[in-house]
This record gives structure tokens, C-alpha cells and sequence, in this order.
């Protein structure tokens, strides 16, 4: 007979990932132990094991979930019928409000993600890739001439705004909705119009 899913089965899942995170976060992933995830959790060794085969699958699913929920976020974004600047600024909105909340996940992406098999690695560079070629579209479109006979500087410029938004999660954690937006306007206005705009 099937073994049937507990009622609580996605609450105490989602408590372990985030759980998991930030311990992995603050103790590096390599040097956590699953007796402390599991002490971290409040639960025993063997029901980290009834929910995740190993270490590395735990760690997966933390990315896995965390990526796929942001990709999904900011593809869901409807800027198709904006102004392209407008467009942009609000794309960069919702990254910054997606990553409210999720220190933990976001910090341990460059760590976790070399030590997945190379499989799982596919699946979560295909999330980064999209959210990269969103952006990098947005941004595109804000000045047609500049980037469509270059498309490294279309690279070079959407990664630099990828550097901004990391940049502000690195020292403005703490940061409430409406800093968020008000960083959004700033980055919008200095990638469209340098350091004139401001």
C-alpha cells in the first residue's frame, strides 16, 4: 500500500528549506553537519532523511525553489506594453521586492551551486539564463541603437545592473519597500541617462 502524504507535509518541507538556508548561509554548506540542520529544525536526523535522500538533495531543492520562484515572479512582470523605461524600472522593482526575505537563499547560490551535480546545475543556470535575457531584452530596448551592433555591451551593461541589485542586498538587507523602489528609480535613471540623469 502507497504510503499517503501528511497534511502538514509542504508546511514542514518549507520549514526545513528555509531553515536549511540559513544555516547553510551562516555556517557554509560544507561545514553544516545534517545533525544540525536537523537541530536547527527541531526535528531528528531521520526526518531530514524522510524528506531529502542527502545533503546535496536538500541543497537543491532550496535553489530549485528559490530560483524558479523569482524567475517566475519577474517573467510574470507585465511590462510588454510599457514605455521601455518604464518597463525597466519596473522589472528592477520586482527583483528588489523578490528579494526581500530571501538573504539566506541568495547568499548561498555561488556557493551551492558548484557542488551540484552537473545535471542539476543545468537546471538552475536555465533559471539564472532567463531572468539574464529578460533584463538583458528590457535593457535592449531602452536604447535599440546603442546595443544592437553589440551585443557585449548589451552583456557588460545588464550584468553591471545585475551588480547594482546585488549590491544593494549586500548592505541594505534591512531596507523596507519603499527604499527598494526608491533604489530601482536610481538604478533606472543612471543606466538611461549616466551620471547626468541623477
Amino acid at each position: 500500500m502507497a504510503r499517503t502524504i501528511a497534511k502538514d507535509h509542504e508546511q514542514k518541507r518549507r520549514h526545513i528549506l528555509e531553515t536549511a538556508a540559513r544555516v547553510f548561509a551562516q555556517e557554509g554548506i560544507a561545514r553544516a553537519s545534517v545533525n544540525q540542520l536537523a537541530l536547527a529544525c527541531g526535528i531528528s536526523k531521520a526526518n531530514i532523511y524522510h524528506y531529502y535522500g542527502s545533503k546535496d538533495d536538500l541543497l537543491f531543492d532550496i535553489l530549485d525553489t528559490y530560483l524558479s520562484q523569482l524567475n517566475a515572479r519577474v517573467q510574470a512582470v507585465p511590462i510588454a506594453d510599457l514605455a521601455p523605461k518604464d518597463a525597466l524600472q519596473r522589472l528592477l522593482t520586482e527583483f528588489l521586492l523578490a528579494y526581500e526575505g530571501m538573504d539566506h537563499e541568495h547568499k548561498i547560490q555561488t556557493e551551492g551551486l558548484p557542488l551540484l551535480p552537473a545535471a542539476q546545475q543545468d537546471v538552475l543556470r536555465s533559471y539564472q539564463r532567463e531572468m539574464v535575457q529578460l533584463l538583458s531584452g528590457t535593457i535592449g530596448h531602452v536604447a535599440p541603437d546603442v546595443f544592437r551592433a553589440d551585443a557585449q555591451k548589451l552583456r557588460d551593461t545588464t550584468m553591471s545592473v545585475f551588480g547594482m541589485l546585488n549590491w544593494f542586498y549586500m548592505w541594505n538587507r534591512d531596507a523596507d519597500e519603499p527604499r527598494r523602489r526608491e533604489y530601482a528609480s536610481l538604478i533606472t535613471r543612471l543606466s538611461v541617462n549616466g551620471l547626468s540623469g541623477l
